[in-house]
């Protein structure tokens, strides 16, 4: 049996190079959202900064593409967005402690094997066999239920399908989702599955169009905002069933994220960027595990502010598990191109993959 969640090595801080690294330095910041000269620009990986003595501070929220500002004894990982005039910004263009400043890439490395030699299919592609993917997902999702925060990253292709959006809705309902990322077309579809019984005017199950159907989304998005809300809608409109509805009877926080290309959009999705990268950050800095389906354009933003890693109360630091489900590798490979190297592909269409975890973790959990 595997260890669900790999221990953490730190750095060996005696290593001459680390011994003898500088203090860190720091500037402030000229204005607000304006950083100084040679500023370090973060990893997902973790970081850590020496104060000087040999002792070293590890950021306890990493993310890319952010700034180190240090206040004290507590070093913050901040959006350059958030940076305020004055700030003390972290200085350093080297990351091996040559100035004070140390990434550390190997803390969650396996067992050097042959990793050096020659071999064939080293990374996941839609040949890979995913049983053994699927059984670390299973120990992980268990665990993290009981002592984690797992996020899903949804698109409107999960409630297309009956079967998908039914295991998606037992999955949360039996705890297995603290918080849902997505736009205005999942919950848009979802709720005119619950009203219609279609995604797109398409029945949920046969795939049939349905007479006039194409005019279903815009009904919903319409009844929701004279409804004024999600919550409102679902009460008055008596609509039990679907994602929305599960996240409202479990009390799961959501955050919908608008887009240029939304209908309506419905009342509660966040047109503004700059709110709607806030709102999600609030999840992703929690996040230990996060289940990406079938949204390329979502997984890309959730992996550029998710950190690697989560240190927790004690100081512990563990691993952040991040799966990305879709048809095709390029959304896994411009992920690991963007960064998110963490970001593990299980190369299936959403419906085959919910239905399998439903089936693996609720089952015997539900009534018969």
């Amino acid at each position: 049996m595997m260890t669900v969640i790999p221990t953490y090595t730190p750095p060996d801080f005696t290593r001459p190079e680390l011994k003898s690294a500088p203090v860190v330095r720091v500037a402030p910041a000229p204005a607000d959202g304006v950083l100084p000269e040679r500023f370090h620009a973060t990893s997902n990986l973790p970081e850590y900064i020496h104060l000087g003595g040999g002792r070293w501070l590890l950021a306890r929220q990493g993310r890319m593409d952010g700034v180190l500002v240090l206040r004290g004894d507590v070093l913050e990982v901040v959006e350059p967005r958030r940076v305020r005039q004055g700030d003390p910004v972290v200085i350093a263009r080297s990351e091996h402690g040559e100035e004070g400043l140390y990434v550390h890439a190997a803390g969650f490395a396996a067992t050097a094997g042959a990793a050096a030699e020659f071999a064939f299919r080293t990374r996941g592609t839609r040949e890979s066999p995913f049983s053994r993917s699927y059984d670390t997902l299973y120990e992980v999702l268990q665990h993290d239920r009981r002592d984690g925060y797992i996020v899903w990253v949804l698109g409107p292709a999960v409630v297309f399908d009956r079967d998908s959006r039914d295991a998606m809705s037992a999955l949360i309902d039996a705890g297995y989702c603290h918080a849902l990322l997505a736009g205005n077309a999942l919950a848009t579809h979802d709720l005119e599955a619950a009203r219609f019984r279609t995604g797109l005017g398409q029945d949920i199950y046969s795939q049939e169009l349905r007479p006039g159907g194409h005019c279903n989304h815009l009904d919903i998005i319409n009844q929701v905002r004279h409804c004024g809300s999600i919550p409102a809608a679902l009460r008055e409109l008596g609509l039990a069933d679907g994602v929305m509805a599960a996240c409202e009877r479990r009390g799961v926080p959501y955050v919908l994220a608008g887009s240029i290309r939304d209908d309506g959009p419905l009342p509660g999705v966040i047109g503004d960027v700059g709110q709607a990268q806030d709102a999600m950050r609030v999840h992703a800095r929690r996040a230990t595990t996060v289940l990406a389906l079938a949204t390329q354009l979502h997984a890309i933003a959730v992996g550029n502010m998710l950190p690697g890693y989560q240190v927790g109360t004690d100081g512990t630091v563990r691993p952040v598990f991040f799966y990305v489900v879709d048809m095709s590798e390029f959304g896994v490979d411009k992920l690991a191109n963007r960064g998110s190297q963490q970001a593990l592909p299980i190369l299936t269409n959403v419906q085959d993959f919910l239905v399998n975890l439903r089936h693996k973790l609720c089952r015997a959990e539900e009534p018969s």
